[in-house]
């Protein structure tokens, strides 16, 4: 049965208004949304269509609310769940650029950080232990989740990961299957390689800034800090459009608002074009994330009737979560600093875990204290 595109548009509105913390953060807020508390899917889809956002250049969170867009309401869902995720934070990071241009300095954004990343870390976790329950199916995915944290945290490729889980996987479910059924996996991973365009030096222009976000949204995988390399050889080294503090402040505003950190690109926009630099920026580093998801979800259902296929996902997945479970690390040495942050984040796990409080909920009410903390 599908779901009203109104009720698609209400609940990604909310979730790039109040999603703050990151990829990792945004995807557990929205397994919890969407599985949790509305049945949209089950623990077993989301896990797919988390998996297959990993194999595909782009935001990753932002993929992920396309995808269930699309499995709620086809294309219009689509369209409808992507916009309306990324549209809130587009308009807060363009009104923080104005500010910027305007006043030459940032809003501080301290007090709200300081109470909000702690709960972020208990949301965090809260989906760690549902997606992991159904992800690590067999003794064979635990091992291999636990070599992935140990590569992750050692800082080997995102990418090398989750295509090496993948790989793993399908080679091991192909010497044990019969020789009849057994699945040739190499195409499946290779397909799923993108092609990646380059940009030529240009001077200053809406359409070359396009096509340098197009680009980047064309073929970059991995955190904000990737982000960070791509622009900087572009925005700074090769085209000189940007020093490298402007750089910073807008991968500070990325990183502080609510929504997909890729609203950079919005903030880059506005300081070099104003308002049509905004939408041209914007526009064209999201773009890539519809098209991708669209082509993607057309093979879906295919990729579950393929034995090669449902083993590289089952790696895939695994290394997804083993991915959050070390950002997850690295998100908790910064957000828990002092006595405070660590209660906040203790009262926020077991709101989530023993009452399944609404984690929006559990996020305006710690913004709310991180203020009222820092002001006094």
């Amino acid at each position: 049965m599908s779901t009203p595109l109104g009720s698609i548009a209400l609940l990604f509105l909310k979730l790039g208004t109040i999603a703050v913390g990151g990829p990792a953060a945004h995807i557990a807020m929205m397994e919890d949304e969407v599985v949790r508390r509305r049945h949209w899917l089950s623990h077993e889809e989301f896990l797919d269509y988390l998996g297959a956002t990993n194999l595909i250049p782009g935001p990753n969170s932002t993929e992920l609310a396309i995808h269930i867009g699309y499995a709620r309401a086809g294309w219009p869902g689509l369209i409808v769940a992507g916009t309306c995720f990324i549209l809130p934070a587009a308009l807060i990071v363009g009104s923080l650029a104005w500010g910027y241009v305007r006043f030459g300095t940032l809003p501080v954004a301290s007090g709200l950080l300081y109470g909000i990343k702690p709960v972020v870390i208990a949301v965090v976790l809260q989906a760690l232990w549902g997606l992991g329950h159904t992800a690590i199916k067999t003794r064979a995915l635990a091992a291999l989740a636990i070599v992935a944290v140990v590569a992750a945290a050692v800082g080997v490729n995102e990418l090398a990961i989750l295509f090496g889980a993948g790989a793993v996987m399908v080679a091991a479910r192909t010497f044990t299957a019969p020789q009849e059924e057994r699945p040739h996996g190499a195409s499946f991973i290779a397909a799923s390689l993108p092609a990646i365009p380059a940009t030529l030096a240009t001077p200053f222009g809406l359409w070359p800034l396009f096509g340098v976000f197009l680009k980047i949204g064309s073929v970059l995988f991995g955190s904000g800090y990737v982000l960070l390399a791509f622009l900087r050889a572009d925005f700074v080294e090769r085209l000189h459009w940007l020093s490298d503090k402007q750089l910073l402040d807008a991968i500070a505003v990325g990183q502080v608002t609510p929504g997909p950190v890729f609203t950079t690109a919005t903030f880059i926009g506005y300081v070099l074009g104003g308002g049509a630099g905004a939408v041209i920026a914007t526009v064209g580093i999201f773009l890539p994330a519809f098209v991708f998801v669209a082509l993607s979800g057309l093979l879906l259902s295919r990729i579950r009737r393929s034995r090669a296929a449902r083993a590289a996902l089952d790696g895939v997945n695994v290394a997804s979560l083993a991915l959050m479970a070390v950002v997850t690390v690295q998100l908790a040495r910064a957000a828990i600093v002092d006595w405070i942050t660590l209660v906040v984040a203790v009262a926020g796990a077991v709101l989530l875990f023993r009452w399944r409080i609404n984690s929006a909920w559990l996020v305006l009410a710690a913004a709310a204290l991180g203020v009222i903390v820092t002001a006094l």
